[in-house]
């Protein structure tokens, strides 16, 4: 059954799903600008901050992967809505395990709660942009995935504001959480129900439980679903290998000042946003696939840059390629997972995963082996990774019936 929306109602869809992803990045980054805060406080050292972090991004991938359930169980929109609270609740619950309690374990709860709910949301909200693309004919997720983004610069902004207003971290985490649940609920009220995401009367919801934990775990028995990973996973490893690493790359690899390492990874997200802000109407000139081998190889080019640059300022533009090259593969993975709507949530959810344990895995793996060739060396690694993305691109064709992607040729 089509779905079909007033203009109103669909920009509030729309607007809905942006203000979702913009959340999600803003809790991303005001629980992670308080970390010196809660380690001082708790009096922790770097590697029980890492066993905290470690935890929070296992509760993530945990999430992922059984979005596709949470779907089927309550849909699209409960899923959303109850993931939100989810991750408002652990935002909270860290700043009172700092402040209030002083309990390592109640932070580690607190972090699991945030990366459950933000994992599973990620996948949902992602099923959602997709359906916006199909119901606009319009490539939009990078411009999703650009709010996302965005909210990591308003967390990490207002982190600084807060910090230097001197509130405590109980304060400024519980503030944010009531903003969070206000997002949920308002945007709980502005997602239509959708047949295919469980949320209409006349939906598939109305089948047996077994049937719909059949289609949410198909996607795994499907090959196009490994072809994705690898796209995802390649730049899904350029990404986070940059948010690890680069700053490094720059200081101890091409022995410059500190604050060139910061302007480094500045230039790299920067480009990366800027991409993801204007690439829809690429992709809709010339295709998904074209534009990710395109992409690819920007950030093959930028990634050699970056590695053998005899000076700073070429450093940099390798800096900029390869944050160009990096900046669509996710989620264009994601919109290509999402071509069929019946089958959408299992589809996000099972690529999400493959891209999102590269995204968290990925970066202590390359400082493990930089320890014995050396940090600029291990980098060579993401080019052959990023390779690979590039020539596994062809599984992002749209399947036939899908209005997205294609290209104008």
């Amino acid at each position: 059954m089509e779905l079909v929306l007033s203009r109103s109602q669909f920009v509030r869809w729309r607007t809905a799903i942006f203000a979702i992803f913009l959340a999600s990045g803003l809790s991303v980054a005001t629980w992670a600008s308080r970390v010196p805060a809660i380690k001082q406080t708790l009096d922790i050292d770097n590697v029980q901050v890492g066993i905290m972090l470690l935890i929070g991004g296992i509760a993530s991938i945990v999430g992922l992967s059984l979005s596709s359930l949470i779907t089927a169980r309550f849909g699209a929109r409960g899923g959303m809505l109850g993931a939100i609270l989810v991750f408002a609740t652990g935002i909270a619950l860290i700043g009172v395990g700092t402040d209030v309690a002083g309990s390592v374990p109640l932070v580690t709860a607190g972090l699991v709660l945030w990366g459950f709910g933000n994992g599973s949301v990620d996948v949902m909200m992602n099923v959602e942009g997709a359906a916006i693309e199909a119901q606009s004919s319009r490539t939009l997720l990078p411009l999703f995935h650009a709010f996302f983004s965005a909210g990591t610069v308003v967390g990490a902004g207002l982190g600084v504001v807060f910090i230097g207003a001197g509130w405590n971290v109980v304060t400024h985490l519980g503030v944010i959480a009531v903003v969070l649940a206000l997002v949920a609920v308002v945007s709980f009220a502005n997602v239509p129900k959708r047949n295919e995401t469980g949320d209409s009367a006349q939906s598939p919801a109305h089948s047996s439980w077994r049937e719909r934990i059949d289609v949410a775990l198909s996607a795994w028995r499907e090959p196009r679903t490994y072809a994705l990973g690898v796209v995802m996973l390649g730049m899904s490893f350029a990404e986070g290998g940059a948010n690890d690493w680069l700053a490094l790359g720059v200081v101890e690899g091409h022995e410059a000042q500190q604050e060139l390492g910061a302007l480094g990874l500045a230039v790299f997200s920067v480009s990366m946003t800027v991409v993801r802000v204007f690439g829809g109407p690429l992709v809709d000139r010339f295709g998904r696939v074209l534009v990710l081998r395109v992409l690819s190889l920007a950030a093959v080019a930028g990634l050699l840059l970056f590695i053998l640059a005899p000076n700073l300022p070429l450093v940099f533009v390798g800096a900029a390629l390869w944050g160009i090259g990096a900046s669509l593969g996710f989620p264009l993975g994601m919109s290509a997972a999402g071509d069929d709507p019946a089958r959408a949530a299992a589809r996000v959810s099972a690529a999400a995963t493959i891209g999102y344990v590269a995204f968290l895995a990925g970066p202590p793996l390359l400082g493990l082996v930089s320890e014995h060739i050396g940090l600029l060396n291990t980098l060579f690694i993401l080019v052959v990774l990023v390779a690979a993305s590039g020539f596994a691109s062809g599984a992002a064709k749209p399947l036939p019936g899908a209005n997205v992607g294609a290209g104008r040729h």
